[in-house]
């Protein structure tokens, strides 16, 4: 695997080379994994112009889920004290220290994660090193995955499933929101998950149907829509399924109708998803399905988004987002509606894009869709 990472630094070598800049400080814990196997807590990944090395505050621990350093990458561990390399306990100054001793007079840094405090004391450690902005030059490496790293999705989705689907065999009626969520949550780790990929969301009753709904000790009772949202994290790869049921008895009439909406705009969303299809559209075609049918101000802001080292990765599907789907691109697909007092309905899967050719997009979360009676 070492040949990976060492071609996911070429490739943002050659970024910054042809920004015309001669280092690279990268310092977001995602995009530090992504180029480095591994991003140990306080680490800094420096791309000089001599040799590449993983700064770190500490020594690895040994959590292979965390991920274990590219064994062909340098890594300097800071000494307890702060001492040496002007770092004063930070990995990024001691990293721009290294960079100035490398011959480097430029150096792009992620100013979207660095605080204002750190990007001074970068500046003040080399005071004649020309700093520019790397920008989102590694979120956009980032976005198309390779098939180690959908296999790692592949995984997580698998767990995540395992786990919903036990759930779903237990008695429900009578426990609190909190309680399932915790349930869950402790499947998923049983089941060979990192840990949640997120914060899990059980909701019922008039709860059902809002994004991001964090558990309460409200109880599940008879007649109730329950969402559940979960995800698995997988060799530090995250994946989200999201799924709406009744609890106890036959779906009213009310209920029967606006899950077959949200079912209906969720599956147009599905078929969107192709190499070449605009983001926009992508949220275009699950946004029509329920705007048409009145609830166009019950919709939630986005209708997808991409998954990978963090739940919520580039690209966006929502109205106003430019660019165009490649293959090989994980994404969610979400809507829902939420009725105020009432309750409401998601339903959301990840999938990775293909080519009609290889089948059409590939979907990793498979619990059934179908409207169950618990």
């Amino acid at each position: 695997m070492s040949e990976v990472y060492a071609t996911r630094r070429s490739r943002l070598r050659d970024h910054v080379s042809a920004a015309g800049t001669t280092a690279a400080l990268v310092t977001r814990p995602a995009n530090v994994r992504y180029l480095a196997a591994a991003a140990p807590r306080g680490s800094a990944l420096l791309l000089g112009k001599r040799e590449d090395l993983l700064v770190c505050t500490g020594p690895p621990e040994d959590r292979p889920y965390e991920g274990r350093p590219d064994e062909n990458l340098r890594l300097l561990v800071l000494p307890p004290n702060g001492a040496g390399a002007g770092a004063g306990g930070d990995a990024a100054v001691a990293a721009a220290d290294l960079a100035v001793a490398q011959g480097a007079d430029s150096m792009a840094v992620e100013e979207h994660h660095l605080t204002v405090t750190r990007h001074r004391a970068v500046a003040s450690v080399a005071p004649g090193l020309r700093l520019g902005d790397l920008g989102g030059a590694v979120e956009q490496l980032r976005v198309v995955k390779d098939e180690e790293e959908i296999s790692c999705l592949r995984i997580g989705a698998e767990i995540a499933d395992q786990a919903l689907g036990e759930l779903l065999e237990s008695i429900l009626v009578g426990r609190t929101e909190r309680h399932l969520a915790l349930e869950l949550e402790r499947r998923l780790v049983d089941h060979g998950a990192d840990g949640p990929a997120f914060a899990t969301s059980v909701a019922t009753g008039p709860n059902s149907g809002r994004p991001a709904h964090r558990p309460t000790d409200r109880r599940v009772e008879e007649g109730d829509f329950l969402t559940v949202c979960l995800g698995a994290a997988y060799r530090g790869y995250r994946c989200e399924i999201g799924r709406t049921f009744v609890i106890g008895t036959s779906p009213a009439d009310w209920q029967i109708e606006l899950y077959d909406l949200v079912f209906a705009a969720q599956r147009a969303g599905r078929e969107s998803l192709a190499p070449g299809a605009a983001y926009r559209d992508v949220d275009r075609a699950a946004r029509h399905v329920l705007d048409s049918a009145g609830y166009a101000e019950a919709l939630p802001p986005l209708t997808g988004h991409g998954v990978g080292l963090e739940i919520d990765e580039d690209p966006q599907l929502a109205p106003a987002s430019m660019g165009k789907l490649d293959a090989c691109v994980p994404v969610t697909v979400e809507p829902g509606v939420h009725l105020p007092g009432r309750g409401g309905v998601r339903i959301d899967d990840t999938l990775v894009v293909r080519p009609e050719a290889d089948g059409g997009p590939e979907l990793l979360t498979i619990t059934t869709k179908e409207l169950l009676a618990l």
